[in-house]
């Protein structure tokens, strides 16, 4: 029975997949057929949903927006910046009008990361014992028998 050429045994689809979801870790499994050098040096699509997600044109202003809005007291859009715009931050020559914004999300998260981080442990850590009496003023679990709140309970 001959095999149309549309047709793709289980095997040579295994190689595809393999090929396309890390082609330099499967190296020695692919058919040199099957190499692009294209697919290797800048991937397709900027967003990590590829072709249902942004064009190049659009991506570049949610990139631009998640990466101002970030410095709007929402640093966790700069997360989310890094995640669905991941093809562009793995790939350093890939899309170049959308790299500064993601590159920047990831630092600006990283610093926002090391800073709340910080200010968690110095607390968690520190406590009574690190700023004396004025812990009492500096804590929130004390609000109500300050200001005389509990007597109505």
């Amino acid at each position: 029975m001959e095999r149309s050429s549309e047709e793709v045994i289980p095997s040579e689809a295994a190689v595809l997949i393999t090929h396309r979801t890390d082609p330099i870790r499967y190296n020695q499994n692919l058919d040199p057929r099957l190499i692009s050098t294209s697919s290797l040096s800048r991937p397709e699509w900027p967003t990590i949903d590829g072709p249902l997600g942004l064009s190049e044109q659009d991506a570049v202003g949610y990139a631009r927006k998640f990466f101002g809005f970030g410095f709007v007291l929402l640093p966790l859009l700069w997360a989310v910046n890094c995640y669905y715009f991941w093809p562009v931050l793995r790939h350093a020559r890939s899309f170049p009008q959308i790299r500064p914004y993601v590159v920047g999300s990831a630092i600006g998260f990283m610093v926002f990361s090391a800073m709340l981080a910080s200010w968690a442990l110095t607390f968690t850590i520190g406590g009574e014992r690190l700023f004396g009496h004025t812990w009492d003023e500096l804590v929130m679990y004390n609000v109500a028998d300050r200001y005389g709140l509990t007597g109505w309970i």
